[in-house]
């Protein structure tokens, strides 16, 4: 569930730039995650790591139904406890 959210939280930040950006035709996009843990309760003895798989998958699933639904995304583990988008190639 939170790497659904985390997904959502990403499309809404690369929709964002496109928008401010007047992009079209976004090709590809690029992230950075790093160790993310969530606690989908609140309660931090709980948290996980985001799973890479599961958060490609809310994110393909997510811009179905957008002007993302044809970009490639290429995710990259690093070090750190944030994410960041690196690249979007029009």
């Amino acid at each position: 569930m939170h790497d659904f959210m985390l997904a959502k939280e990403i499309i809404d930040e690369v929709l964002k730039i496109v928008q401010e950006k007047k992009l079209e035709n976004i090709k590809s996009v690029d992230l950075e995650i790093g160790t993310i843990s969530l606690a989908h309760d609140g309660f931090s003895e709980h948290a996980e790591d985001i799973n890479v798989e599961n958060l490609m998958f809310g994110l393909e699933n997510i811009v179905k139904d957008t002007i993302l639904k044809n970009t490639k995304f290429a995710i990259k583990k690093t070090e750190g406890n944030n994410w960041r988008i690196t690249n979007i190639d029009v």
